[in-house]
């Protein structure tokens, strides 16, 4: 894994997946921020992040998927993650964020949700 936060954009089935290389720390997270944001504001509502190459998620990296996560629900869209490595998961699953964050185990499982 690379320095910093590096966000690579795909779309399948009219779904983005950000497929994410990194760390989702205090220095990082305005980056992820930033992506989602201009994202939704395009009018991109069912987003899907590849988790399989995060290392590390702080309680700033948290945030921003809390803030992403309530914008798309108010705009009746979806924030999906999948592949997420033992460690970041435990840390969301310690958060309680897990009961607010939709968690996938695969990419076939996250472009297959329908609410």
């Amino acid at each position: 894994m690379g320095i910093g936060l590096q966000i690579a954009l795909e779309e399948i089935e009219h779904r983005i997946i950000l497929r994410i290389d990194g760390r989702i720390d205090a220095a990082s997270a305005s980056l992820l921020d930033r992506k989602l944001t201009g994202l939704i504001e395009e009018g991109h509502y069912h987003l899907i992040l590849d988790f399989s190459r995060v290392d590390y998620l702080s309680s700033a990296g948290m945030r921003v998927l809390l803030a992403a996560s309530k914008k798309l629900h108010a705009k009746k869209g979806d924030l999906l993650l999948f592949s997420l490595v033992d460690d970041v998961e435990e840390v969301i699953k310690m958060a309680g964020f897990d009961k607010i964050l939709h968690i996938c185990s695969s990419e076939k499982e996250a472009l297959q949700f329908h609410k």
